[in-house]
């Protein structure tokens, strides 16, 4: 059984933190060790039951979540931050990246933006998990923002999704296209025809979705018994 995820959050408004904690309790795999309504006790809480992941709101009558996380960050704290905030100012979004958030959410928190929020988190720690030495795909995978999200108001989802250099939105959706018609494995040459590229471009895009786990990737031998890689969407 898959151990599951250690959830602490630290939020004023003791009606939200009821309501994310009855939102953790649908989503398989997490809990909610701690509740903390104050600054000083989500430190307290932090240090002292070290979980994985922590919901933090970011303004409180004593401070902010921004700057209890920078003095968590200055501590060597490495536990991973959602930040749950009213805050649509770009400049916060920018500082919360700066200090190592997982996730930016708006209130009023939707369940779907947070379930998709907990489940990319879980897929991030799985990915470290079974990597034992990093590709370049593997970097990009682990680097790549959180989920777009569903049902909020803001700029929390364009602000924070990137995609890496060399990769275009553009040429991901001509290929997500090529595999919604094709239900047979493709190898990067046969991609590259349909979406008119080369193989090589075909390829780093092709690893790249392997790395989002858009796609699945297995090996194959041809008639002269040479490898490749041959791409099918995730069922």
């Amino acid at each position: 059984m898959t151990t599951a995820i250690r959830i602490v959050i630290a939020e004023d408004d003791p009606q939200i933190a009821e309501i994310q904690r009855r939102f953790i309790e649908r989503i398989e795999g997490f809990e909610v060790i701690g509740i903390a309504h104050g600054i000083d006790e989500a430190r307290d809480l932090i240090e002292v039951l070290q979980p994985e992941l922590v919901l933090l709101d970011n303004q409180f009558p004593t401070g902010t979540g921004l700057d209890l996380l920078r003095e968590l960050r200055a501590d060597g704290c490495n536990t991973d931050v959602i930040l749950v905030t009213a805050a649509k100012e770009v400049d916060t979004l920018r500082q919360a990246m700066h200090s190592g958030i997982f996730d930016y959410i708006l209130k009023p928190l939707v369940f779907e933006r947070l379930q998709a929020s907990l489940q990319k988190f879980r897929g991030h720690l799985d990915r470290f998990s079974d990597i034992e030495s990093l590709l370049q795909s593997d970097v990009d995978g682990l680097l790549q923002a959180t989920p777009d999200a569903t049902n909020q108001q803001g700029i929390a989802a364009s602000a924070v999704t990137r995609l890496p250099k060399g990769i275009d939105g553009l040429t991901l959706d001509k290929i997500r296209a090529v595999f919604k018609d094709q239900s047979a494995l493709l190898n990067a040459e046969e991609v590259g025809q349909h979406i008119g590229a080369s193989r090589t471009t075909a390829r780093r895009y092709l690893e790249y979705m392997v790395s989002t786990d858009e796609l699945n990737a297995e090996v194959s031998y041809g008639s002269v018994g040479r490898p490749e890689r041959r791409y099918q969407l995730c069922s």
